[in-house]
């Protein structure tokens, strides 16, 4: 079984890119996680591990993740290796993101959240934005 569950923030804005053949979207960042434990009199470590998310997630996650966010993500580890043009081999360890989630609550007054500028779409989608103050219908 291969099933990888994170919780950390954002080094960086989500960098979208789209592949050479059909075109398919993949987006790319960096999670950096606290280790759960630190050692007596040291400061926690983090590490800092690199997401990859494909097709409708990889557009999600460009359009509404931004640097800082704490988010969650849901995947699995892929290694792969490539040679460079000087014929190095080079290995990378990467968790493939299935699933991904706001982990972090959103206030209003906190600049470092921006709003989705395109709210028609996301209304299409099923999304209607909300006051605080209206009741769920569940």
């Amino acid at each position: 079984m291969n099933k990888v569950v994170l919780m950390g923030r954002l080094t960086r804005d989500p960098e979208l890119r789209y592949t050479n053949v059909n075109n398919i979207p993949v987006c790319s960042f960096t999670l950096a996680v606290d280790r759960r434990f630190a050692r007596q009199g040291e400061e926690r470590q983090t590490d800092f591990i690199p997401i990859v998310a494909w097709s409708k997630l990889a557009e999600f996650c460009a359009k509404y993740f931004l640097k800082g966010r704490q988010v969650a993500i849901i995947g699995r580890i892929q290694t792969r290796t490539w040679d460079d043009n000087e014929g190095k081999r080079h290995y990378v360890t990467e968790v493939i993101a299935e699933e991904a989630y706001f982990a972090d609550s959103k206030r209003s007054d906190d600049a470092q959240f921006r709003e989705p500028q395109d709210t028609d779409a996301d209304q299409a989608e099923g999304f209607y934005p909300i006051d605080e103050d209206d009741e769920l219908p569940f």
